[in-house]
């Protein structure tokens, strides 16, 4: 980061992404080598095209521009001779000139740091393209869809985008959105999930609809998988990829061409298939619950609140839960802070919903709910709309790919955006 090269990798470092660092005040700057552009991240949007032609060989996804929802521009200088900014600046401001022949907006509306004033600008540019495809974190793809729906008086995008056929999302889980998408969007389109971070792109869905996606194994990058009962012992076992287990919860460990060596990403994941082999991504490392022995993590929040909300009709646009522990009136319980984008008729009946969910999906959670012996429950408030983009102001990290943690094993967070007042019930 001084300049001094031939450090990391063999070959010259200029430039380095920047980590969101929506869990802390601390970002990490993650080097990237000439290679790590070449043979990882531009390589896989290459095969990701290749492998949805495959599937879908009379796509006209050509013939209209993509529409990348990125990060901000911050790129700053480094040292003399290098850079940094965000994953998504720094892949655009590398990217070969007949890659901006085929993408909107304009790279000068695509790198503003301004996210109020980079929404307004993105719809309106965007209005009167052919866009057949779009690619962005699944929260701000809504609202620049919403923003262009209210300057356009239209319906839903089908009407504003005839042709648009494919939508690429990654970052957060896609369900709690599928269906706000479904009933915005007024058709049906394909929707393909990539895994893509300022590390490395490491896997995508072969073809929309797949269960998992196919991890990417010749990318510059060298995988190694520590179950997650290792994390925090002093020498953590970890395997390779002939000894993985299909359905166990993995810490991500890589070594790139970029020059990361056993780098610990912070992700978990889970086989669903060896042969080949596609993973899911199942949380965070420090994203869980497990205060009373429940050991919820992400995946299972994620499914519970989509069931509760196909039972109770309501649409949720984001949350977040933490534990309240044992006190001299009360035993433990989870609380959480819900956006809802469609409330439902009786809070009341969505939280049982969203129990009787959480108790079917993890048989630890079930047994600690027992008669409420350990848990009581879950506490759930909802918030006004906004209220997560404006705790993420209150950060400094509104928009790209920064993202309200969604379970967390002690109560900060969740703290913090309570103390904005923004709960309405």
């Amino acid at each position: 980061m001084q300049g001094e090269q031939h450090v990391l990798w063999n070959t010259p470092i200029f430039w380095f992404a920047k980590s969101s660092g929506t869990t802390s005040d601390k970002s990490k700057f993650i080097p990237i080598s000439k290679e790590s552009l070449e043979d990882c991240h531009y390589k896989a949007s290459k095969d990701i095209l290749s492998l949805y032609y495959m599937y879908q060989p009379d796509s006209n996804l050509l013939t209209g521009k993509g529409l990348v929802i990125g990060g901000s521009h911050n790129i700053n200088p480094m040292n003399e001779e290098a850079q940094y900014g965000d994953l998504s600046a720094v892949l655009l401001q590398n990217s070969p000139f007949w890659a901006h022949w085929i993408r909107t907006p304009d790279i000068s509306i695509a790198l503003m740091d301004e996210w109020e004033s980079k929404i307004e600008k993105l719809a309106q540019a965007t209005i009167k393209e052919n866009v057949t495809s779009i690619s962005g974190v699944p929260t701000w793809t809504l609202v620049l869809f919403k923003r262009i729906l209210e300057l356009t008086g239209k319906q839903n995008m089908a009407e504003v985008w005839p042709q648009l056929e494919l939508y690429m999302h990654g970052g957060v889980s896609f369900t709690p959105y599928r269906e706000q998408f479904k009933k915005i969007i007024g058709k049906d389109i394909n929707y393909l999930e990539t895994y893509n971070a300022s590390e490395g792109f490491f896997a995508a869905q072969e073809r929309p609809g797949d269960n998992g996606m196919l991890l990417f194994t010749d990318h510059g990058i060298f995988y190694e998988f520590m179950p997650v009962s290792e994390y925090g012992k002093e020498n953590p076992q970890t395997v390779g990829l002939k000894e993985v287990e299909v359905g166990k919860n993995y810490a991500l460990i890589i070594s790139t061409n970029g020059g990361l060596w056993r780098y610990l990403i912070g992700d978990t994941i889970q086989f669903v298939s060896i042969k080949p082999y596609k993973i899911i991504v199942s949380g965070r490392i420090k994203h869980y619950i497990n205060a009373f022995g429940e050991e919820v993590i992400i995946e299972n929040s994620d499914r519970a609140i989509a069931i509760a909300c196909e039972k109770t009709g309501a649409v949720v646009n984001d949350y977040t839960a933490a534990p309240v522990y044992f006190s001299d009136s009360h035993n433990g319980a989870h609380e959480w802070l819900i956006e809802f984008e469609k409330d439902p008729a009786d809070l009341s009946v969505f939280i049982e919903e969203l129990d009787n969910a959480l108790k079917s999906i993890n048989s630890d959670y079930e047994a600690k709910r027992h008669k409420s012996i350990a848990l009581h429950l879950p506490e759930v408030h909802a918030l006004k709309k906004g209220s997560f983009a404006e705790w993420l102001q209150s950060k400094g990290r509104l928009g790209g790919q920064h993202k309200v943690p969604r379970l967390s094993n002690e109560r900060t967070l969740i703290d913090e955006i309570k103390n904005l007042n923004l709960i309405i019930k």
